[in-house]
């Protein structure tokens, strides 16, 4: 393979006898000329095609970039991605020029003195037009489809988006290719050209999260609560403005058989005290929260002293994926693992160009546990309005610690609720609150299972009530091998909850504040928790941040 690739690209460089051309393309949308775009350059031969760009033609093209050479003896094409300063990837495609299948049109019409004819092709539901010219006795397309046409100096798309020739140059030879050194399969090409594009940063790799004694922290990775919380510290780099950035979490089920609540998040260590200390030295070192019911809560609000953990995601477990797939039902075919992963770039200031500790935690008293995966991804933005911003973290009552001692969310028995009193040094604008809500515990009464108001206030003053609530858990029954049936014909996955489904994401909603002065502010979340039943009682997990300009 590596010999044909090599004796091909000279047969490139050193191929004089037959003319050769240098075609420009432009792109257009709506009529308009697509503004600071780089040219697409072709050079052709009768006998082979090089597709490029003027920016990786004159090396300054950023990474990773594409380049496609024909070779119209064989009827193939090699795809090259340079994918940064020192690796370069090639596949060869034989097959896809020999699929392509048109419709040729009694349509004509003259581009750059050229006579043009059309053809027409459907392509996932776009209709693609080409006009061509044989009048050159070469081929070749601004795109790898249509290569075996003509001389295509026209392509539309849909009617709206146009690629069409400037400019029509004979040239004395056709440019060099890039040296390749990795010669790989189609799709392990598209695979690694796609990965460059972005940045991923691995945290967890098949981690056990587990109930066990066994539980061991090593080097990398700090194991906390009889092994149901795994943390790690992570260098992240600089994160543009206006950067997307993604978190993904991959489980299974390692033995437990039941929905659990899960949460990734950060810990924020720029106060004298942080959950940190409460992993390492026992809840007891973290502040105490206290609304007159006569219970205490364990860092779940902001102090002078302490901030919360930030929940990047919260998920729910479904019922034993992957472990218990050998329950069989007809017409089912489980899952093998549930993928969650959630946008939260606006998240960005607590990431950027920092070292920060990342914990992932799945509240469940099971030896086997569950395995997990967790990543970041950082998809850079060529050009952003996005205002940087500020974030205050301010609470979460989700007891990642509970295999620890942590005291459930049940503050909302009272009708003071949560509240938390912060300051700002200086004003904020376009404030908004990052909030995350689930109510949890009881049978058919309790919470999880009941409709339930929250209202949020700021000073004092009511700004927001929302009842959360999911009615379309239904939809992730392949994800819940282990559900119970029941006799009315539905599974326990099927149920509607307080704002979760077993098997996925809770995602935040975003609460507007307007413009807050500096000084000294409060946020009181109210829910009207219901009765204990039995030893069945009822809890609510809310988090939030701060994010303002």
């Amino acid at each position: 393979m590596k010999k044909l690739l090599f004796t091909f690209l000279l047969l490139v460089s050193v191929n004089v006898f037959s003319q050769k051309y240098k075609i420009t393309y432009l792109k257009s949308s709506n009529g308009n000329l697509i503004e600071n775009q780089d040219p697409i350059w072709l050079f052709t031969n009768a006998n082979h095609t090089l597709l490029s760009t003027e920016s990786i033609r004159n090396q300054k093209a950023a990474f990773p970039f594409e380049e496609t050479t024909m070779d119209r003896s064989s009827n193939s094409f090699y795809q090259t991605a340079t994918l940064n300063a020192s690796e370069i990837i090639a596949t060869k495609d034989s097959v896809s020029l020999a699929k392509q299948t048109f419709e040729y049109l009694n349509d004509t019409k003259k581009i750059l003195g050229y006579n043009c004819k059309k053809a027409k092709t459907i392509v996932n539901s776009n209709t693609i037009e080409f006009w061509y010219t044989d009048e050159l006795k070469v081929k070749g397309s601004p795109t790898v489809l249509g290569q075996n046409l003509g001389l295509v100096l026209e392509m539309v798309r849909n009617g709206n988006f146009v690629i069409t020739a400037t400019k029509v140059q004979k040239i004395d030879a056709l440019p060099y290719f890039q040296k390749v050194k990795k010669i790989v399969d189609g799709l392990t090409y598209k695979d690694l050209l796609w990965k460059s594009r972005f940045t991923t940063i691995n945290v967890f790799k098949d981690q056990i999260i587990n109930f066990s004694d066994a539980s061991k922290s090593n080097d990398t990775i700090l194991r906390f609560a009889n092994g149901t919380i795994a943390v790690r510290k992570v260098k992240i780099p600089e994160i543009k403005v206006g950067s997307q950035i993604f978190v993904d979490v991959t489980e299974q089920s390692n033995g437990d058989a039941y929905d659990r609540t899960g949460s990734f998040f950060i810990i924020p260590t720029d106060k004298a005290t942080s959950f940190l200390d409460g992993l390492k030295n026992g809840t007891k070192t973290l502040p105490i929260y206290t609304n007159g019911n006569g219970k205490e809560y364990q860092g779940v609000v902001a102090t002078e002293n302490y901030n919360p953990v930030v929940e990047l995601m919260r998920f729910y477990t479904p019922f034993g994926v992957k472990q218990y797939n050998t329950l069989q039902l007809k017409d089912k075919t489980w899952a093998e693992n549930v993928l969650y992963r959630q946008d939260v770039s606006d998240l960005r200031t607590l990431l950027s160009n920092q070292e920060v500790w990342i914990g992932i935690n799945i509240g469940n008293y099971d030896k086997g546990g569950h395995k997990v995966s967790a990543n970041i991804t950082i998809h850079d933005e060529e050009e952003s309005k996005v205002i940087p911003t500020q974030i205050v973290s301010l609470f979460c009552t989700n007891n990642i610690m509970e295999m620890a001692g942590q005291e459930y969310g049940t503050m909302f028995s009272s009708a003071k609720g949560l509240e938390v009193t912060f300051k700002l040094d200086k004003p904020m604008k376009n404030c908004k609150l990052r909030y995350i809500t689930t109510g949890h515990g009881g049978w058919e009464n309790g919470d999880e299972f009941v409709p339930k108001k929250n209202t949020i206030l700021l000073d004092g003053k009511e700004t927001f009530s929302f009842t959360p609530w999911r009615q379309d858990c239904g939809s992730y029954r392949l994800s819940n091998p282990a559900s119970g049936n029941f006799p009315n014909g539905l599974s326990s996955s099927d149920y509607s909850r307080a704002n979760w489904c077993p098997g996925t994401v809770t995602n935040p909603i975003f609460i507007d504040f307007g413009n807050l002065e500096a000084g000294t502010h409060s946020i009181q979340i109210k829910i009207p928790q219901g009765l204990p039943e039995g030893s069945s009682f009822s809890s609510w997990n809310v988090s939030g941040v701060l994010i303002g300009e």
